[in-house]
């Protein structure tokens, strides 16, 4: 039986589309570990060696591009318990480069004299398979000529050595040993370089490049303690390197979604990270919007969920496979990117974005308002919907994409077609923020949105109400049968300040998510702790994602919710302290003691956790 890997334990680096994931000695050769550049594994193995012997791991860190690691060699220098020979090593990812610096450093009083002997092992396996936790299958041949170098499909990998090692070696057909002998004078280092770089040898459907250059935002004034620094700091890095281009317009960026699984273009997530950036970057925003208005569908294709109109939900570099589960490199499987990329067109054009640039995306803003008018019209009951109709795709197509997300209250999983709660929100909206943008620029139907807003927003509160008096919350959805799905989730608390509810529903939304079975330790729960599907350590059901978590305190705020909004703020801190500062893709929704206890498969950095920060910033800027 094969496992997808867990990533809790690993370092990470990251830079466009390529990812370094090792243990926490630097160290590369099981699981998920190893230099993954456009969604294949490159590299498999690194094993470092001095006198024959592995280096203690004692520390390690990880943040944006680079990895450190900090090691003791016991078994050289002075005899006793302070270690007195040190094993620093660097992986830093530039792009379609890993740069490894290994230095050797001694404090013994005597010259260290030992042999540096560094392994690598040469791969090419697709990152669906590393993720499935299938076994690869032959490496490539390394070649070891007057460079090392090995090929597989789709890239050239090439090694350089500074300074060049004393030998060279095939230690089997996929792995080569390098050997340097080392001499270290007392309070002196040598360093070793090793620099990997990968070329494209064949295009795949989607070839982005690293974006990292194009925001920096180590300019912004954060003024705090190193704990509350540390959080905006190291997030906000690691969103920049999380950047890449448009292969179509390279001045164009937008946010990747994830590493080491979701290294590309998400609708859904690239939005988010812009909003939640946009008062920081609006370049980030701008390209977004283009990046994802240049894909946007012009005909029906029932395999790739495409409509005319629709925002893309993913576009990968080949076609991703997993379990049951096949999508194309291009799948518009989601119900939400559409509403939110107009939102997102609103909100940019509110914060100065040029007219011209504006009006560009015209046709692009009818379009999708086409997609929402037509698929609520569609739908039959007045929503919002989806249904995955290939029997492939992905079951629920909300950001809760998992397949047992939507609950009941019983603990049943409700059945499909779908309508979400936020979709209406979002939708809500999308449709006001359109008219308010198109009678800005004298087009028509603005009038129109205006009214099918208010009447969607009519429907939600005759529909998705549930329960009496203060106890009243919002489903989470609409089942197949129109019958609200009354688990009680996060769901809600995307509704607030959309332009959806009335300031006394407002109340009671945020009364139900401030109680104890959805307010944790480190964020807003998923699911209600009292549902009997209640999982801490389920993917939608228990456990807390940082994003969800941020954007009800967004809305919080908004909605003029301060208080209540500080609570869920110093949640988010908490979970920064306990976290090395660097946000998780989620965490399980109850700790062991004061810890924070990992989602094992969470990605780290995920780019709407990473932009979380902004949101947090944003707010205690606003709160003085």
């Amino acid at each position: 039986m094969t496992q997808q890997p867990w990533l809790h334990d690993l370092q990470i680096a990251v830079d466009g589309p390529a990812t370094v994931l090792s243990g926490w000695d630097g160290a590369m050769g099981g699981g998920a570990t190893g230099w993954v550049v456009d969604d294949r594994r490159l590299l498999r193995t690194l094993a470092v060696t001095l006198g024959g012997e592995v280096a203690a791991p004692v520390a390690a860190s990880s943040v944006g591009d680079t990895a450190r690691f900090w090691g003791a060699a016991r078994h050289l220098g002075s005899p006793g318990p302070d270690p007195t020979v040190e094993m620093h090593q660097t992986m830093q990812v530039r792009g379609h480069q890993l740069i490894i610096e290994l230095t050797v450093a001694s404090r013994a009083p005597n010259d260290v004299v030992t042999r540096l002997e560094v392994e690598l092992g040469a791969d090419g396996t697709d990152l669906s398979a590393v993720k499935a936790g299938r076994t690869p299958g032959l490496s490539p041949q390394v070649e070891v000529e007057e460079t090392v170098w090995w090929a597989d499909e789709r890239h050239r990998t090439v090694l350089q050595t500074s300074p060049s090692p004393s030998m060279s070696e095939q230690s089997d057909a996929g792995r080569v040993r390098l050997t340097w002998p080392l001499q270290v004078s007392p309070g002196e280092q040598v360093t070793v370089v090793l620099q990997l770089t990968a070329t494209r040898s064949a295009a795949s459907a989607f070839d982005a490049d690293a974006g990292s250059e194009a925001c920096d935002w180590t300019d912004l004034q954060v003024a705090g303690d190193d704990a509350w620094t540390g959080l905006v700091r190291t997030n906000l890095t690691d969103l920049q390197h999380l950047l890449q281009r448009d292969p179509v317009e390279h001045e164009d960026i937008y946010a990747a979604a994830g590493t080491p699984w979701y290294l590309t273009l998400f609708g859904r997530d690239s939005i988010w990270v812009a909003r939640m950036m946009l008062p920081y970057s609006s370049r980030l925003a701008e390209g977004t919007l283009r990046t994802l208005a240049r894909r946007q569908a012009q005909t029906a294709d029932p395999e790739t969920a495409a409509e005319p109109g629709k925002i893309l939900h993913e576009v990968r570099r080949s076609v991703y496979a997993e379990g049951d589960l096949e999508l194309p490199s291009l799948y518009y499987g989601t119900v939400d990117a559409t509403p939110l990329w107009v939102v997102l067109l609103h909100e940019a054009w509110q914060a100065g974005m040029p007219l011209p640039s504006v009006r560009e995306l015209l046709p692009h803003l009818h379009a999708a308002l086409g997609w929402m008018a037509g698929a609520v019209e569609q739908a039959g009951d007045g929503f919002l919907r989806y249904v995955d109709e290939t029997g492939h795709g992905l079951s629920n197509q909300g950001w809760k994409d998992s397949g047992d997300s939507m609950r009941n209250a019983d603990g049943s999983v409700a059945p499909a077609p779908i309508a979400l709660v936020e979709a209406q929100a979002y939708a809500v909206q999308a449709a006001y923020g359109a008219a308010e943008l198109l009678a800005a620029l004298g087009e028509p139907g603005a009038d129109e949105w205006r009214t099918w807003g208010a009447d969607l927003a009519q429907r939600v509160r005759e529909r998705f109400w549930v329960g009496e008096g203060p106890d009243r919350y919002l489903a989470m959805a609409l089942d197949a049968d129109s019958r609200p799905v009354d688990g009680v989730g996060s769901n809600m608390g995307h509704c607030l300040g959309t332009g959806l509810l009335s300031p006394q529903e407002e109340i009671l939304v945020v009364d139900r998510l401030m109680r104890p079975d959805l307010l944790r330790h480190f964020g807003i729960g998923t699911l209600s702790a009292d549902n009997p599907a209640y999982n801490p350590t389920g993917y939608h059901t228990g456990s807390v994602w940082v994003h969800d978590t941020a954007i009800i305190l967004r809305g919080m705020a908004q909605a003029g919710f301060h208080e209540e909004a500080d609570q869920v703020f110093d949640a988010l801190v908490r979970l920064s302290t306990r976290s090395r500062h660097r946000f998780p893709e989620l965490i399980a929704g109850e700790p062991v003691g004061a810890e924070p206890v990992p989602y094992p498969a969470s990605c780290r950095p995920q780019a709407w956790a990473a932009a979380s920060a902004a949101v947090l910033l944003q707010h205690a800027q606003q709160r003085g």
